[in-house]
């Protein structure tokens, strides 16, 4: 009974770790698996949520994906980052912040690409968010 308790954590522990790139339902469109043509096809996407699902379906799960997550935070940062007031500027560095901190005291490469999905989902969220008001949808 503990045993299968332990392998239902570790088993949870993994899918909430891969950010959902275990459950990708697309192919990664990228020309190879090399960092280079996944960023660039990350980087050619038509819009935050769009560059989003492309590092689900492209990650390594390892810390080549931070790569990638600076690729889709820049994507989303665009959406939003120039039309936020200092508060919120300081709230979005605080958010990323604790994506920082969450997995620090983890070994393993896994971790590092935990955080750099944490990171692309903050700066999704903010970016959603700010097309939302603007009333321009997603």
């Amino acid at each position: 009974m503990r045993l299968r308790s332990c392998l239902a954590g570790v088993a949870l522990v993994l899918l909430g770790v891969s950010g959902g790139a275990a459950h990708a339902a697309e192919e990664c469109p990228a020309k190879s698996t090399s960092m280079e043509d996944i960023i660039a096809v990350i980087n050619a996407a038509p819009s935050c949520d769009r560059a989003m699902e492309l590092f689900e379906a492209c990650a390594y799960g390892a810390s080549g994906d931070v790569q990638f997550g600076e690729a889709v935070e820049k994507k989303c940062e665009a959406d939003f980052v120039g039309r936020l007031k200092p508060p919120q500027k300081l709230s979005y560095q605080r958010e990323l912040r604790v994506c920082d901190r969450k997995y620090r005291n983890k070994s393993g490469t896994m971790y590092i690409s935990a955080t750099a999905f944490c990171r692309a989902e903050v700066a999704q969220r903010y970016a959603r968010r700010a097309l939302k008001a603007s009333g321009a949808g997603r």
